[in-house]
């Protein structure tokens, strides 16, 4: 088991990489295939997703557990990091949510982009979030 999680730990980087290069794949190449300009309001979640997985990295693992000393105060540390890993998960389901409406809203109108602009926002969204909880699982606070 401890040579699955040193493989995982030596891997893991990568294949988060990868996801979150191919979910921002999807995004340029919707907008370069789009026949109309593409509305900043689309990129947005996309980016937020982005942030919010760098926000979710920015907590480790041994901040959740409390069996820690930490010089910054007591108890207070654990619900903070919680409090913000929270944070952190609610602006990814909300961005994955507005690609969604995203996606709807360019299904039913023929003006705006095609429904592949939508199709991709939401791809963009899943593999940006799916990539930064597999960094989360493979990095260590001693990396």
């Amino acid at each position: 088991m401890e040579n699955l999680s040193m493989l995982w730990g030596i891997i893991g980087p990568g294949v988060a990489g990868a996801l979150f290069g191919a979910g921002w794949w999807f995004w340029v190449d919707a907008v370069v295939c789009s026949a109309v300009k593409v509305s900043f309001i689309h990129y947005l979640p996309g980016i937020f997703a982005s942030v919010s997985a760098l926000m979710f990295n920015c907590v480790s693992k041994e901040d959740l557990g409390g069996d820690y000393y930490s010089a910054y105060g007591g108890d207070d540390n654990e619900w903070r990091a919680k409090l913000w890993l929270f944070v952190a998960y609610v602006v990814s389901f909300v961005c994955l949510a507005a690609s969604v409406g995203l996606l709807v809203q360019d299904a039913l109108t023929d003006k705006g982009p095609s429904v592949w602009t939508g199709v991709a926002g939401v791809l963009q969204c899943v593999f940006v979030l799916i990539s930064g909880l597999t960094y989360w699982t493979c990095h260590s606070s001693d990396d």
